[in-house]
């Protein structure tokens, strides 16, 4: 499977209308936070492939549309199912679309989503939260990880944010420091991959590509592409 990893840049390799030449095999989209809405759906009409996105601590127009702020639509369309994609924030799903060879047990099944918007609270804006109030959020989802341990054997295989763990491609400026509780949950639920924006890679030679215990934790700044079930794992 090869999924294709965005965030926090408009990328005009991706943004243009020969997107489908340049990325001819793409089995899914991620999005980690910081792009425009019409971005994402884009992505998702032109591409048409199982699209996952969250917020960032930017580009907010729509938060409110996803988190109790209902707006009208012309036609009286459902606000949460307005936009394209399948949008994460704070939930873990199922993908029935993007089947996988589990590796531990050689059965096929769906790939297993979880994903958080926002960034560590920094100037008291939308999407931003105390490492405590995200913590409170995974906690909110866990037991739907403990459905996936029974019916699968594992809680999840991608964990989406827009931040990052602390000290794994985050900075020491206030609004760029990672969650100290994603490390908590790296440790605790061991998915195969985690995918984060958030950090901008100005100069393309800082390390997009950590590990943190069982965890290949990618920087998706732009786009990069992964092919999962990563090698270690298989």
């Amino acid at each position: 499977m090869k999924i294709l990893c965005v965030s926090d840049f408009v990328d005009p390799l991706i943004y243009n209308q020969n997107v489908k030449e340049a990325f001819p095999d793409i089995d899914a989209v991620l999005c980690a936070g910081d792009l425009p809405i019409d971005y994402i759906d884009f992505i998702v009409s032109v591409l048409n492939k199982p699209t996952y996105w969250i917020f960032g601590n930017h580009n907010l127009e729509a938060f409110k549309n996803y988190h109790g702020e209902k707006e009208y639509f012309p036609g009286n369309v459902d606000s949460k199912h307005f936009h394209g994609g399948n949008y994460m924030g704070f939930k873990v799903t199922e993908c029935p679309h993007l089947l996988i060879i589990d590796p531990k047990t050689g059965k096929q099944r769906p790939l297993l989503i979880a994903g958080v918007s926002g960034s560590l609270k920094y100037n008291n804006g939308k999407c931003q939260y105390t490492d405590k109030q995200m913590k409170f959020k995974l906690l909110k989802m866990v037991p739907k990880l403990m459905m996936n341990k029974f019916k699968y054997g594992t809680y999840l295989d991608i964990f989406l944010t827009h931040a990052s763990p602390r000290h794994i491609h985050d900075h020491e400026d206030p609004c760029h420091k990672g969650f100290d509780c994603f490390n908590w949950f790296l440790q605790k639920y061991k998915p195969s991959l985690m995918v984060h924006g958030h950090i901008h890679l100005y100069d393309m030679r800082e390390e997009r590509i950590g590990k943190y215990y069982d965890t290949t934790v990618v920087n998706a700044y732009s786009h990069v592409l992964i092919d999962f079930p990563l090698e270690e794992r298989e």
